[in-house]
């Protein structure tokens, strides 16, 4: 079971150390505004990339409506680089729920 966070537990968390956003949403939506430092990796190819990720200590991912990033936060979990006391959290209500600055532009 993947654990939720709340936009405003995410947004107190920016800038600490080992905090990672992850946005599944496509390249235009992200380059249209995401979390300030989140990495854009759509969903599609989340699969083939999860071996290619360095993960952070508290991964936190973030979709439109918080549903696909409960999705991705499982397959993130059970990647075997990913360690046991390590966190992969789904944001709850996603970019809609998010009341914060957002960033633009390319990863």
């Amino acid at each position: 079971m993947v654990d939720e966070i709340t936009p405003e537990e995410v947004n107190e968390k920016l800038g600490e150390d080992g905090v990672q956003v992850i946005d599944i949403r496509p390249p235009a939506a992200f380059e249209q505004g995401h979390i300030p430092g989140a990495i854009n990796i759509p969903m599609s190819e989340l699969p083939a990339r999860v071996d290619d990720v360095e993960w952070g200590d508290d991964v936190i991912v973030a979709c439109p409506i918080g549903q696909s990033s409960v999705q991705a936060a499982r397959l993130i979990d059970s990647f075997e680089g990913i360690e046991a006391d390590d966190e992969v959290r789904s944001m709850a209500g996603g970019y809609q729920d998010w009341e914060y600055e957002l960033e633009t532009g390319e990863n």
